[in-house]
């Protein structure tokens, strides 16, 4: 797991080393590991390495023969989980090294653009072919990893994260209007631009060639496999699942460093860890993030008693109202591709515990929702014959509350156009949300906010539920498998309740809650002032409208003061420029 970055010039022009150096230190706390840096006539890419494979021998670029006297270079971000199965098919004796990011520059040498076709993992990688004068990058089709990319006169630039290409100063921090629309009323924005003006989103599963500064080509990787639906008894389902999610774990725990995992009580964590016991002949770490002092569900004491009943040494963290306050600026500047789910704040704190406790990779249930169809939305989406069933994602966080100047009137057509992509011939209903959600929600979401929260520490997040051995199975099972009654994730439930029956796996989904309504309420009225003298609300906001909403009863507003909140803190840092001065009211009451 790393960072990378990269410039090609338009006219062949020498990229400079301060270049690289500005975004080698944007992203040192992706790598704090290492660094490497490739320069060659018109290209340089620079790589920080967090070690996790070949911890001694995996240090970045990777050079390989081209086969006619060329050599063609890589720099990753990623874990390749089937390379030893391609190292086998490719020939051991042409690597030079052990790392599983080598295997992807040997598999372009034979099939070119096509090379991550046969990928199994999660990855941001970019190959220079000096011999075909192109850069060639590509992101996994889940979008665990992300890559952005900007375009100009001067030439193409990529990074990991959107705030390098600001750093260094390959783009300018302007704001997008319509993605900022997106954000307040979804909390995430969707398709390939971002809420910075001119930086684009590699797509999930894409693979962009580059030539003398600009893009000539795409090829797209879908995520979702496109076969008809299984056919299966409810046993021989069960003893697949058992299978796929079995050999997803073991790949997915290949490391040379110790790992641990998230585990939240629910049914994706609790199956992870079910599979961790048996695979592993020590105890696994797990550790459980908290709220005490609130009126939402603590879950910690049911996955402590899920974790004794796995054998695993339990780890409980507390996320507190003045973990909140504290914390809130320096993750939002974290989260530079914004993503307002309050979730980021326990994953932040529980990325800093895992780092502090000496590991650098954590297992994760993220994806489990979406493979098995656990959403309520799934099950409303399957109740075709009901008149009043409603669209996915119909109302905005800001609806009704006569807040904004102007009503958005067009935060909703990505999703229209994420719907309307995933309505392919065969797919039921059910489908069509799940390949709804994996457009969009999925890495623009919850999977930016894995990345970010657990790279500010230099922590690896592995979700072995997205996977593509496990989408291959779980995405074509029946509906009937997925969704009975007012239950989803049937399947898979039943299968937990054989292996780790502690987890309750039948009881009803409670959903995971932060308190942050709560929390902004008992300081609303302080806080709604700060909040609406802030520039960028200003200028969307009626006046008066910000104090009000903030004073109001958290049930009425709480999700639009939470966005508000944490668009004003990312607004402040990445389109104003301003750095965080300490706790939400000193930064917000900072004077420009």
């Amino acid at each position: 797991m790393c960072g990378i970055a990269g410039f090609m010039s338009a006219d062949g022009a020498v990229v400079e080393a301060d270049l690289l150096d500005r975004f080698a230190a944007s992203l040192a706390h992706r790598g704090p590991d290492g660094r490497g840096n490739y320069q060659a006539p018109g290209v340089g890419m620079v790589q920080t390495r967090l070690a996790i494979i070949d911890l001694s021998g995996g240090n970045q670029p990777f050079y390989l023969n081209d086969g006619r006297g060329g050599w063609l270079a890589l720099v990753a971000n990623g874990e390749i989980y089937n390379y030893i199965e391609l190292r086998r098919e490719l020939g051991e004796g042409a690597f030079a090294t052990r790392c599983d990011c080598e295997a992807p520059l040997h598999l372009y040498r034979r099939d070119g653009v096509a090379f991550a076709d046969k990928l199994r993992g999660m990855y941001a990688i970019a190959i220079h072919d000096p011999l075909h004068r192109r850069l060639v990058i590509a992101r996994d089709p889940f979008g665990i990893k992300p890559l952005y990319y900007v375009e100009t006169a001067r030439g193409f630039a990529f990074a990991s994260e959107a705030r390098a290409l600001l750093a260094a100063g390959v783009s300018a921090a302007r704001l997008n209007g319509k993605a900022r629309d997106e954000l307040l009323q979804l909390q995430f924005t969707t398709g390939r631009e971002t809420a910075l003006q001119g930086i684009m989103r590699v797509l999930p599963g894409e693979t962009l060639v580059v030539e003398k500064g600009k893009v000539v080509a795409r090829r797209m990787r879908n995520a979702l496999p496109s076969a008809p639906r299984l056919r299966l008894s409810r046993e021989a389902a069960l003893s697949q699942l058992d299978n796929v999610l079995r050999d997803s774990v073991t790949v997915h725990q290949r490391a040379d460093v110790p790992y641990a995992m998230f585990l939240s009580g629910g049914i994706d964590s609790s199956a992870i860890l079910a599979l961790m016991r048996e695979l592993n002949e020590t105890p696994v770490t797990a550790f459980t993030a908290g709220f005490s002092g609130t009126t939402v569900a603590d879950e910690r004491a049911h996955a402590e008693a899920v974790a004794k009943a796995a054998g695993a040494r339990f780890r409980s963290v507390d996320f507190g109202e003045g973990d909140f306050w504290q914390l809130l600026p320096e993750i939002a500047e974290v989260i530079d591709d914004p993503a307002a789910d309050y979730a980021v704040l326990p994953s932040y704190k529980l990325a800093a515990s895992a780092r502090a406790a000496g590991f650098k990779v954590v297992l994760s249930g993220e994806g489990g929702d979406e493979m098995f169809a656990g959403y309520g939305r799934y099950r409303r989406a399957a109740r075709w014959w009901m008149p009043w069933r409603r669209t996915m994602r119909a109302a905005g966080a800001f609806d009704g509350l006569d807040v904004l100047r102007e009503s958005p009137a067009d935060w909703r057509s990505g999703i229209a156009a994420a719907e309307e992509a995933a309505r392919e011939r065969g797919r039921s209903a059910i489908q069509v949300a799940q390949a709804t959600d994996c457009a969009d929600w999925l890495p623009n979401d919850l999977l930016i906010k894995l990345d970010r929260c657990l790279m500010a520490h230099g922590v690896e997040g592995r979700t072995p539920f997205l996977d593509p051995e496990v989408a291959a199975f779980a995405y074509r099972l029946p509906d009937r498998l997925k969704v009975r009654l007012r239950s989803g994730k049937w399947l898979l439930r039943r299968w937990l309740h054989g292996k780790l029956p502690q987890a309750l796996p039948y009881s009803r989904k409670r959903g995971f809650t932060v308190p942050v309504g709560e929390w902004i309420a008992r300081r609303g009225r302080a806080l709604g002032p700060l909040v609406a003298a802030q520039p960028g609300i200003e200028e969307i906001c009626k006046p008066g409208a910000v104090e009000a909403l903030f004073a109001a009863a958290p049930a009425k507003s709480g999700q639009a003061t939470w966005n508000l909140l944490f668009y004003a803190l990312w607004h402040r840092r990445y389109i104003q420029g301003l750095p965080s001065a300490g706790d939400v009211f000193s930064t917000l009451g900072q004077k420009r």
